[in-house]
């Protein structure tokens, strides 16, 4: 199976203001060299991590993700990123995965933040999900999701594992930095998948400070790459399938998972 080309964008992001978001993420993805096969952005990218949706919510296929097409078409990748989307009545801080096609995959996020109010606003959501992506299998979840182990536990049946590569993205505060880097690195090793934590810069509407911290490991829990703490920018990674499936093959842990049923 051929590698896959990752870029992840840890940045600043404008209060609640989607057009400056979206202008801020055109000018950094209008720099991207190269062919990418996926672009991450953090979560909530268009507003920042905001617990009054009712001023900011959009509705499924309206500007930020007509905005999501047109970039994800002008790059040629699939891009993603969280919004608040009203749907139903109701609200879902919701992951999108835009393909240069418009078609799009989504992820509503399940376990919503508590200490911060979010589960008074957002409702659930209720699904697993596990995307294809050039024959590798991405499993995405979002930032308070890290804490729990059993909604992003891997799975292994008749020689495969359910999923190639974890994704997070966040808007995880600095004044719990230390979780989120033992958490991303504890993920990958139990796992045994590649991991990618994206996270935000500055301080927030509600004077929450994150230092970012975006990074990417392998399968063993190391650094493959890294944006350095509290600045904006953006950094490539190339995925080895080959380096994956002959780890995988050595220390097949996957094989003595115990086996359990999650209650949705």
């Amino acid at each position: 199976m051929q590698d896959l080309k990752i870029t992840y964008v840890q940045a600043e992001l404008v209060w609640e203001d989607i057009p400056a978001n979206l202008e801020k993420f055109t000018s950094i993805l209008s720099t991207l060299e190269g062919k990418q096969d996926l672009v991450i952005l953090p979560e909530m990218f268009n507003t920042g991590f905001s617990v009054t949706p009712d001023k900011i919510a959009e509705l499924p296929g309206s500007r930020t993700m007509i905005w999501m097409h047109e970039q994800a078409k002008a790059l040629n990748c699939v891009l993603c990123g969280t919004v608040i989307i009203k749907e139903g009545g109701y609200f879902f801080n919701r992951m999108v995965w835009m393909r240069p096609d418009g078609s799009y995959e989504s992820y509503d996020k399940r376990h919503l933040f508590r200490m911060g109010n979010e589960h008074l606003r957002f409702n659930a959501g209720r699904k697993r999900l596990v995307i294809d992506l050039k024959g590798w299998k991405i499993r995405p979840l979002t930032c308070y999701d890290l804490r729990f182990p059993v909604w992003a536990k891997n799975t292994y049946a008749s020689d495969h594992y359910e999923y190639d590569v974890l994704l997070y993205l966040a808007n995880w505060p600095e004044v719990r930095r230390h979780p989120w880097k033992s958490l991303l690195v504890a993920r990958s090793m139990e796992n045994v998948a590649y991991t990618i934590g994206i996270n935000r810069v500055g301080t927030d509407g509600m004077g929450n400070a994150h230092s970012g911290d975006s990074v990417c490991l392998d399968y063993k829990g190391e650094v493959i790459s890294l944006i350095p703490e509290h600045t904006e920018g953006t950094d490539t990674v190339v995925l080895s399938y080959d380096q994956l499936n002959d780890f995988r093959s050595k220390f097949n842990i996957g094989a003595e998972w115990d086996l359990f049923n999650i209650q949705l």
